[in-house]
């Protein structure tokens, strides 16, 4: 992509963090999105949760990026924290949508990426699914379908949208991982569970290059999985931690605690999405960390 002005919402999460840096690094004027008064030109106030942005701040933008979203894991799945779960991710995107399809033609940005997750197809058992498997069933899948489902006004404006359905994130710096490190490099980590769920990971160097190549490559639209080509048990990368940072894997976290501890929560934990990126790999992308070794050593 040319120099480009880039309207990021979520620019302060562990992906769109990461995502900013990437695109400021090459040169391209991003614009955040935030919940303040704005500071400055870069910035844009919205509401995500209430379905409120100022569209004029978008305008001129080449592109929009949606990561917004209250965190899957920040906390314990009571009623009221799932209506965040889902109102910050349905609303902000609906909001973000509209507004996007309310400008005028040579203001309006010509591709739209909006977050999604693989919580998108639920329970898969060992069964390999891609993009083109229906969603699954559960309150997780529920919420991506109306998340994706939001982005209509954009697309029947004619904007080129897509949805990344992104897997567990290998890093330091935030989400499942991030909690990960500590315990293993403490020696107390272990599979969850009977570690035969599939977990369907991607190093945070290849999230960040997938929404780039998305955002990049013309006629890209419609769901793409961000997750490495090879999904492994909970199990197996249980041990590839156990050597990458040389600590022993002896603790396992029985399913009855996992439940007791976290909630409704465990079961996304104990579930298993063995989910493969089949459009992201015929569309020309390719993976700088495909293994789970080569992430989690990206990740340190």
């Amino acid at each position: 992509m040319e120099r480009s002005r880039i309207a990021v919402a979520g620019a302060s999460g562990l992906i769109g963090g990461a995502l900013v840096r990437s695109l400021a690094s090459d040169g391209h004027e991003v614009v955040r999105l935030v919940r303040r008064e704005p500071r400055g030109a870069d910035e844009v106030r919205w509401d995500p949760e209430g379905g409120r942005v100022d569209e004029a701040g978008l305008a001129g933008c080449d592109a929009v990026v949606n990561l917004a979203g209250a965190g899957i894991g920040d906390r314990r799945w009571t009623d009221a924290y799932k209506q965040r779960i889902r109102d910050s991710r349905v609303n902000g995107t609906a909001a973000l949508a509209r507004a996007v399809a309310s400008l005028d033609d040579a203001d309006r940005p010509r591709v739209f990426v909006n977050g999604s997750a693989i919580g998108y197809y639920g329970e898969t058992g060992d069964r390999a699914v891609d993009e083109s498997a229906p969603a699954g069933s559960g309150f997780l899948p529920e919420v991506c379908v109306e998340w994706e489902g939001a982005a209509a006004p954009a697309q029947e404006a004619g904007v080129r949208t897509a949805f990344t359905r992104t897997g567990l994130v290998v890093s330091r710096e935030g989400g499942a991982w991030g909690r990960l490190f500590p315990l293993f490099r403490a020696g107390l980590g272990g599979r969850m569970g009977d570690g035969r769920q599939y977990w369907s990971f991607v190093a945070l160097h290849d999230e960040v290059a997938a929404i780039r190549h998305i955002l990049d490559t013309d006629g890209l639209s419609g769901p793409f999985n961000l997750t490495a080509p090879n999904p492994l048990t909970n199990s197996e990368i249980t041990e590839a931690m156990g050597r990458v940072l040389r600590r022993p894997t002896v603790f396992a976290v029985p399913a009855p605690v996992l439940r007791s501890v976290l909630g409704e929560m465990a079961g996304d934990v104990l579930g298993s999405a063995r989910v493969v990126p089949a459009r992201l790999l015929e569309s020309g992308f390719r993976f700088a960390f495909p293994d789970i070794e080569g992430a989690i050593r990206a990740a340190l």
